[in-house]
């Protein structure tokens, strides 16, 4: 099966005028369609910066990252949800979701009709002509991931999407985020800080060194059948075993 996306041999540095910091060093893997894949890692290490390089916002120093066997296109079907929602205030849930398709003209009703079914399934139909303001902080971050994915992106990248919400409403956003992005049959690469998220969305993690960041294990993760969502997974016996794994990969400095 050929990769969706692949990094091969990538590398990148920060040039300022006091010299040049390594950020990421010789980083090779690869993520299949359908795969959630996370990225976990010491501070500082790069984490950000790599979604930053395969979305085309920066360029690799060396290496190269392709989508499908060819060169990354950053115009091509890549989709980004950062750290907070960027819900427009002025305009209601729904103009905010349709965005997007507006910007890039998109407004079929193909594209119409599938962000009326995401508003339909995940529970926001009734609030699509309301503000931003009436929603809860998990109810945003819903919209702001059905916004993204009205764009049908090929590649999903989430940069840290739950570190703005308190526990509580971050283990339930989780849960909804993880189930509607394997519904939708979507691939995505999740960054976070939190091992916990990162054991109970992902098929594999990616571990990185500290800086510059560079991997140390790529781990597989699998849990029985009816384990089937991030709650459920956060519950059973395995999710403590991942858990210590990779803790202890991290605290190792080889």
């Amino acid at each position: 099966m050929e990769a969706l996306l692949s990094l091969s041999h990538v590398s990148f540095s920060y040039h300022t005028v006091d010299g040049e910091t390594l950020a990421l060093s010789d980083i090779n893997f690869s993520v299949n369609s359908g795969e959630f894949a996370a990225i976990v890692g010491p501070s500082g290490c790069g984490k950000s910066t790599l979604l930053s390089l395969i979305c085309g916002l920066i360029q690799p120093e060396s290496g190269e990252i392709r989508m499908t066997g060819r060169r990354m296109d950053p115009s091509r079907g890549i989709g980004y949800m950062l750290q907070r929602d960027h819900l427009f205030e002025w305009r209601s849930v729904y103009d905010n979701i349709l965005l997007g398709l507006e910007i890039q003209k998109k407004l079929t009703p193909q594209n119409i009709n599938r962000v009326d079914r995401m508003l339909e399934t995940y529970g926001l139909s009734s609030f699509a002509r309301m503000k931003p303001q009436a929603l809860s902080g998990g109810m945003k971050q819903r919209a702001a991931l059905i916004r993204t994915l009205a764009l049908d992106p090929d590649l999903l990248l989430l940069d840290e999407p739950f570190s703005a919400l308190d526990y509580q409403t971050r283990l339930e956003v989780t849960d909804d985020i993880g189930t509607i992005i394997r519904r939708e049959g979507k691939t995505a690469i999740l960054v976070t800080h939190d091992l916990s998220e990162a054991i109970s969305m992902a098929d594999r993690i990616i571990i990185l060194s500290r800086r510059p960041g560079a991997v140390k294990q790529i781990l597989t993760v699998s849990f029985p059948e009816g384990y089937d969502t991030p709650l459920k997974k956060r519950n059973s016996e395995e999710f403590s075993h991942y858990f210590n794994l990779i803790w202890k990969e991290l605290k190792s400095h080889g």
